[in-house]
């Protein structure tokens, strides 16, 4: 039985890496972008000091829906956007795997800051993985004016929906793709 929970977990692990985060149609774009924009927005509502990050930062990466789920094992999965000085550069997904105590499954919003643009090259170049030692800061009133970056990120997550128990070891993957102007 745990050989076969850990084979379907790795097997669905496999699948959603090979997603491409790259929208496949304009109307897909389209949705994607404003989905950023409302991530963005409901970030600054709910921390006006968020923006201090928005402006000092060489770049951000904005996932505007990650899905997450775990029974004992856990999986999560999400597509944004890369933008370098506010231009859009390219696309990225993020996949994580966990282990450990975690029950449930729910929806959030990440937004990862690059401090230097050494930092938002080394994400480029796929060498970006955050792991359990990693802290991302849960945006509340107030939560960015205490948040620094720690290894050359700060990360922010928001909660959206759903309902989970998590005390767990994992990390999350994240692969880039250029954004070509047409």
């Amino acid at each position: 039985m745990r050989m076969m929970l850990t084979f379907t977990m790795a097997v669905a692990l496999l699948l959603l890496a090979g997603c491409s985060p790259v929208p496949r149609s304009a109307e897909s774009m389209d949705v994607m972008e404003a989905q950023v924009a409302e991530t963005i927005n409901l970030f600054k509502e709910r921390d006006p000091g968020i923006q201090r990050f928005f402006d000092q930062s060489a770049g951000y990466a904005v996932l505007p829906r990650v899905t997450k789920g775990a029974f004992w094992i856990g999986g999560a999965y999400g597509k944004g956007l890369v933008y370098e000085n506010d231009r859009l550069i390219g696309y990225c997904n993020m996949s994580q795997a966990t282990l450990g105590f975690s029950f449930g499954g729910e929806y959030f919003r990440e937004i990862i800051f690059f401090r230097t643009a050494n930092d938002l090259r080394r994400f480029k170049r796929d060498e970006y993985t955050l792991s359990a030692q990693a802290t991302a800061v849960a945006i509340t009133a107030g939560a960015a004016a205490k948040a620094d970056y720690k290894d050359g990120m700060a990360v922010f997550v928001m909660a959206d929906a759903g309902l989970m128990v998590d005390v767990s070891v994992g990390g999350q993957k994240f692969n880039f793709v250029p954004h070509h102007n047409r």
